[in-house]
């Protein structure tokens, strides 16, 4: 039988302190979706509007898949993956290590566009000037300013940055800046991010139950060129948020690294 020790550097971090079940407010029905004949929620619907024409973007989502989270270069051709020599280097010592040091394993918050692809869901909540993300995930938010504001000039780095949307036809486009260059891009493979990270992220409500997120990274410090990955998203109908409190954890003291 193998030592605790050996099988906790054998387990993903990320799993370690999260919840095998989603805490969720089950079985109350969400108002207002379209529904089949049999009362089921119609999620190959159209897309919602909001009061102004554009698409309503505001529901509960969960990724399609979590395998971006542990290894953001998942499906990636290594050229569509430009990383630099000193990020990969730094990705491989993660590796060796164990991932002991990922920052969400000592909770803190995934990074954009980590955060989108969790085993947890989140919530979108679409109003006049912004758009707000509840994060079941760490229990955290962002804030979306659609209201014309431009980014903020000099950011006091913090770890989901700063973010401001426009429309382009049906689809929102989101830049974030003023990240710190703490975190991580994912939990397996430990790449790194620095400090002049710029995520443009393109909102996408394909019909009511489908939200696609297509994001470009643009950190000349870490990687040669600018390089995409699209997030794929369920609605999750009939069900709510609850809180989700990384807290009390024992665990990171006994795992172990080179």
């Amino acid at each position: 039988m193998k030592p605790l020790l050996v099988l906790l550097t054998e387990i993903p971090l990320s799993l370690l302190f999260t919840a095998p079940i989603h805490a969720q407010w089950l079985n109350y029905k969400t108002p207002g979706i379209p529904r089949t004949a049999d009362g089921k929620p119609n999620l190959e619907a159209p897309t919602p509007r909001a009061s102004d024409g554009k698409p309503d973007l505001s529901g509960i989502y969960q990724a399609a898949s979590g395998r971006q989270f542990q290894d953001i270069s998942a499906g990636l051709r290594a050229e569509d993956f430009p990383i630099q020599p000193w990020a990969a280097a730094v990705a491989k010592r993660r590796e060796e290590e164990n991932r002991k040091d990922d920052p969400y394993s000592h909770c803190l918050p995934p990074a954009v566009p980590r955060i989108n692809v969790s085993n947890h869901p989140f919530k979108v909540l679409q109003l006049p000037g912004l758009v707000a993300i509840l994060y079941e995930t760490s229990n955290t938010f962002r804030q979306i300013f659609t209201d014309g504001r431009p980014l903020p000039k000099d950011p006091q780095p913090t770890w989901l940055g700063y973010s401001i949307g426009k429309w382009e036809g049906d689809t929102l486009v989101v830049e974030t800046i003023g990240f710190n260059d703490r975190n991580w891009l994912d939990g397996d493979r430990g790449h790194p991010l620095s400090d002049a990270l710029h995520v443009t992220e393109h909102f996408r409500r394909t019909d009511f139950g489908h939200l696609e997120i297509q994001v470009t990274l643009d950190d000349p410090k870490a990687f040669t060129k600018l390089w995409t990955i699209k997030q794929s998203l369920n609605l999750l109908p009939d069900t709510e948020l609850l809180e989700n409190v990384c807290e009390n954890e024992r665990d990171t003291a006994h795992l172990v690294g080179k």
